[in-house]
């Protein structure tokens, strides 16, 4: 194990002083003893606020709702479990035996989870300046190649622009079928203007990912 961590710390760019922190960031509740949840308290806020400094200075002509949705696109959850895949920071977790067997390694919530923790714990080891650089580090390429706020807009918002531009009523969402059990369900939504006389469905893990996928699909429609 202790080979593993010196691997581990080298990929993160950083070696601790107190090892306990980083295995207790490495933690999973399901696990016994000592969690990273608190540590996921602390590190979202650290987080949220090492990319809001960076934006800032950054993007001095952005508005404070651009600069919500350029932090948005960074500190989401797909993207923060993409950067701890790419630190390897699943294969260094302490799973319950339910979330081994159920590949919670691979899971995004906890990668993203773990990640968050793994800047706490960086920080309590360490200091702020030292573990805002870390964070700059793996956002790096991130950072230098932003979207376009436009593009950043989720498509429910993007739609809703686009019909009041043209000063039509907003779209209504309707919920066809909901398939599966409780905890792995599949929402089956449509999107229908009827002022275009168009409608679209869209299919997600929740209500809202299905509402966005046949906003998309609509606004495609529409533009074409």
């Amino acid at each position: 194990m202790v080979d593993k961590i010196a691997t581990l710390q080298d990929g993160l760019g950083y070696s601790f002083n107190e090892e306990k922190l980083l295995k207790a960031a490495l933690t999973h509740r399901s696990s016994r003893g000592e969690n990273n949840e608190r540590l996921e308290f602390l590190g979202d806020s650290i987080i949220n606020f090492v990319i809001a400094e960076e934006l800032y200075h950054r993007q001095p002509k952005a508005k404070e709702g651009e600069l919500s949705r350029f932090r948005s696109s960074l500190v989401k959850g797909e993207t923060l479990a993409e950067i701890a895949k790419e630190l390897d920071i699943g294969s260094y977790l302490r799973l319950g035996s339910g979330e081994l067997k159920t590949g919670g390694h691979r899971r995004s919530s906890i990668l993203a989870d773990a990640l968050e923790a793994v800047i706490a714990a960086i920080y309590l080891d360490a200091d702020f300046e030292v573990c805002r650089n870390c964070i700059l580090t793996w956002f790096a390429e991130r950072l230098d190649n932003l979207a376009s706020v436009t593009s950043l807009k989720d498509p429910k918002t993007r739609l809703q622009e686009h019909l009041q531009s043209k000063r039509l009523e907003l779209p209504r969402y309707d919920v066809l079928s909901v398939e599966g059990e409780a905890h792995n369900q599949s929402f089956t939504v449509e999107c229908v203007v009827e002022a275009l006389d168009k409608q679209a469905q869209g299919q997600g893990a929740s209500r809202r990912k299905a509402e966005q996928a046949a906003a998309k699909k609509l606004l495609e429609a529409i533009k074409k």
